[in-house]
């Protein structure tokens, strides 16, 4: 006879306790312990985790066959570029996004746009088939072969899918998923594990490339445990304001491909359209320069981009002055502006400081240093500074500004979009001119004060 196993999972890191208790013994997360029950045979051990890694033979690496196959395009040039090129037979990959962000909407598009080429499935677990068809239909998508199944059981979308064999699979969403091994509501810790590595190990063995939609929880991460992402080959975060026409889905994991790799859209009547020039996108073009903004060119993955950093500095009135980032790490601005008053005598004690990247995006590389430094002591100081002027370097504790990686192709993007003057970090120095812009090298942070 069958009995059930009562355990608990952290949601934070899948970890699995015999006992409740207020904190995670793994990751020490508060409240992140949740009840699960598994049925277990009485006469022999379950046997749900047998074939995991396939055929458990020893194999020499020189008998490994190696069948080169080009990858499989989506039909959206922009997500083509977040995959590293397209889609890998046998992949599976997380798409994860903030309600209403366009998460099913890309890849009913996607779906649509490869089934006349590639025999495809979408499972849906929470919309109907009529919901589908709807959207499909507003959205005017040639969706004739593609192909439906409203299901949330996954030994049943298994055996539809071996019946069926499709080549490019969808499964919408894992928190709606559960596999009948677990007696856990479906989009529990438990239930989302399983469901995940079921689905992983079918895509593995039957060769389908798979695409999984995850939720998020308030902070913004993938709900579930964080061994989900461990699972997958690739994980793709589709960001963006829903207020906002704008969409930009980043890779933050790709076995296939370069991270951080980043895909721009815009939400228009007929879905999302790739924007292929992003940089356009994200400069606001004053009709006349204004203190505060500068034009700073980083890099997302294998593509430049030319981005406005806005700042804006202002007496504070109280004793503790704001320090307020959007799109930037708030410590390094913190760390910024010690150094901007050792090193350059400029004092932002009394000032409340507010930095932000226009567009919504998010810059994580140190190329932003140099661009956040100049843009508030214009606003502080009331700078005009030229909009064809564009900055990138990484400031250092002593002072110095240090090179970032591929110099030459940021500034031959700079030139593209009209910009006539850049202030780079004297390592990053071209070796041949470029023509149309002026580069002024600078080894210390007081050398690029000095040239606004």
């Amino acid at each position: 006879m069958a009995k059930t196993k009562i355990s608990y999972t952290c949601r934070a890191c899948g970890a699995i306790a015999p006992k409740w208790s207020g904190q995670c013994a793994d990751c020490e997360e508060w409240n992140t312990l949740e009840e699960s029950v598994a049925v277990v045979s009485a006469n022999k051990p379950a046997a749900r985790f047998q074939g995991y890694a396939g055929q458990s033979t020893v194999t020499s690496i020189e008998d490994v066959s190696l069948e080169v196959e080009p990858r499989r395009s989506t039909g959206l040039s922009e997500l083509d570029r977040a995959l590293g090129g397209g889609i890998v037979a046998g992949s599976v990959t997380l798409i994860g996004g903030d309600p209403g962000i366009g998460k099913s909407t890309l890849l009913l598009q996607c779906m649509a746009a490869i089934s006349a080429e590639y025999s495809s499935l979408y499972v849906t677990g929470e919309e109907s088939l009529q919901q589908v068809t709807l959207r499909a239909r507003r959205l005017g998508l040639p969706a004739k072969n593609l192909r439906l199944l409203t299901e949330t059981c996954v030994e049943s979308i298994t055996a539809h899918a071996r019946a069926d064999q499709p080549q490019i699979m969808v499964i919408d969403s894992i928190q709606t998923v559960y596999t009948d091994a677990m007696q856990s509501a479906p989009g529990s810790v438990a239930q989302v594990r399983e469901s995940a590595a079921h689905l992983v190990r079918f895509a593995k063995q039957s060769n389908i490339a798979m695409f999984v939609v995850g939720h998020v929880t308030k902070e913004g991460a993938l709900a579930g445990p964080r061994v989900l992402e461990h699972m997958v080959d690739t994980v793709l975060y589709f960001e963006g304001d829903t207020n906002s026409r704008y969409r930009v889905i980043r890779a933050i994991k790709n076995r296939f491909g370069a991270v951080n790799e980043l895909g721009v859209f815009v939400m228009e009547e007929t879905g999302l359209k790739g924007v292929k020039n992003p940089s356009a996108l994200f400069l606001s073009r004053h009709e006349e320069p204004v203190a505060g903004s500068v034009i700073m060119v980083t890099r997302e993955g294998s593509r430049p981009l030319l981005v406005e950093a806005q700042a804006l500095v202002t007496g504070s009135h109280s004793s503790y002055p704001r320090r307020v980032t959007l799109g930037l790490e708030q410590n390094r601005l913190n760390m910024l502006l010690a150094v901007l008053q050792r090193h350059a005598s400029v004092t932002l004690h009394d000032q409340d400081v507010f930095i932000n990247i226009v567009g919504g995006v998010r810059i994580s590389e140190t190329a932003a240093d140099l661009p956040v430094l100049i843009a508030a002591i214009s606003s502080f100081r009331d700078i005009i500074l030229d909009n064809k002027l564009a900055i990138f370097g990484e400031v250092g504790l002593s002072g110095e500004v240090r090179p970032v990686s591929n110099g030459q192709e940021r500034l031959t993007e700079a030139a593209k979009h009209g910009v006539t003057r850049a202030i780079v970090p004297h390592a990053n120095k071209p070796r041949g001119k470029i023509d149309g812009l002026e580069v002024i090298p600078v080894k210390r942070l007081a050398d690029a004060l000095e040239q606004i």
